[in-house]
C-alpha cells in the first residue's frame, strides 16, 4: 500500500475525532482500511511461506511442512 493511502487513512481518522465524517468519507475510510488489511495479510502470508524451522540436528524444514517432520 502506498504512503499516500496510509496518510489519507490517518487524516480521516483524525477528522473523525474532530467531527462526524460524511457518508462519502466513511465509505472512503472503510475502502482504504480494507485495502490496507488485505495488503498486510498478503505480506504476512508471504513472510510465513518463507519461514524455516531449524532443528537441533541442523535440519531445516519450511514452516508449512513442520507438522510432517518425523521425530
Amino acid at each position: 500500500m502506498d504512503k499516500q493511502s496510509i496518510d489519507r487513512i490517518n487524516e480521516l481518522s483524525r477528522l473523525s475525532r474532530e467531527r462526524e465524517l460524511t457518508s462519502e468519507e466513511v465509505f472512503e475510510r472503510h475502502r482504504l482500511r480494507e485495502k490496507y488489511l488485505q495488503a498486510f495479510r498478503d505480506q504476512f502470508r508471504r513472510q510465513l511461506q518463507n519461514t524455516v524451522v531449524e532443528y537441533p540436528d541442523g535440519s531445516r524444514v519450511p514452516l508449512r511442512d513442520v507438522h510432517r517432520k518425523p521425530d
